[in-house]
């Protein structure tokens, strides 16, 4: 069997006990302080409070490497200094783009719908240690960028809206404090023929659904372009 130790991987002859009424052999070595990496035929077991923990790096390596091949796959591979709003998401390949899969003449024959809806059951806490919090791809993606997002509230007016149905859970949670979350929901926009996302466009709520977290003017909503939005 090889087992793992901070001083090295070992290769020992380990024999588990085959009486009638023996516990299974991942029993038998949990039992012994090791960790299995297999419960049904475990071959290689390690001391999980002696072995340093580095899920922490491990998590930390993961995100880099996908942020390394979303802008691989959007060709930013060797231009890390010229991303701009929006440009590590795809937007609805259907739905007409002047330059992309239209030409630009003559624009007028060529119009966009689309649609806004939130999700209230998406709720995130505050970071225990928001300093160690890192944004590899900051308003790059479908997510507004954070500081011109919280702009926007702090300049946005905001109004208590009371409900007149029953229960109304957009407007009953943008009527209720919640301290312990960093945001209620998450709302955002989306073609409305194929319902594919606007690349910066998807926002977090912090007390429902309110005007405030609106990302674009209704009047922009069912036409023209959001490439500048």
């Amino acid at each position: 069997m090889v087992i793992v130790d901070k001083s090295g991987v070992h290769r020992l002859e380990v024999r588990c006990c085959e009486c009638p009424n023996a516990m299974s052999p991942d029993i038998q070595m949990f039992r012994h302080r090791f960790f299995p990496a297999s419960f049904n035929r475990p071959k290689t077991v390690m001391f999980p409070h002696l072995v340093p923990d580095r899920y922490r790096e491990l998590m930390r390596v993961a995100r880099q490497w996908r942020q390394l091949k979303t802008m691989k796959w959007h060709g930013f591979s060797h231009r890390s200094d010229n991303l701009s709003t929006g440009e590590l998401a795809l937007f609805c390949p259907a739905c007409p783009q002047p330059g992309i899969n239209v030409l630009l003449d003559p624009s007028w024959k060529y119009t966009r719908s689309f649609v806004m809806d939130g999700n209230f059951k998406a709720e995130h806490l505050h970071p225990i240690k928001p300093f160690n919090e890192v944004w590899l791809s900051d308003g790059l993606g479908f997510m507004v960028g954070k500081d011109r997002y919280k702009m926007h509230l702090a300049e946005a007016a905001d109004t208590v809206e009371k409900s007149s149905c029953n229960n109304h859970r957009a407007v009953n949670q943008a009527n209720a404090a919640r301290h312990k979350l960093e945001s209620t929901g998450i709302g955002g926009v989306a073609c409305a023929r194929h319902s594919c996302f606007v690349p910066h466009s998807m926002v977090d709520f912090q007390k429902g659904e309110r005007q405030a977290t609106s990302t674009i003017p209704h009047s922009q909503v069912n036409h023209g372009s959001l490439a500048d939005k």
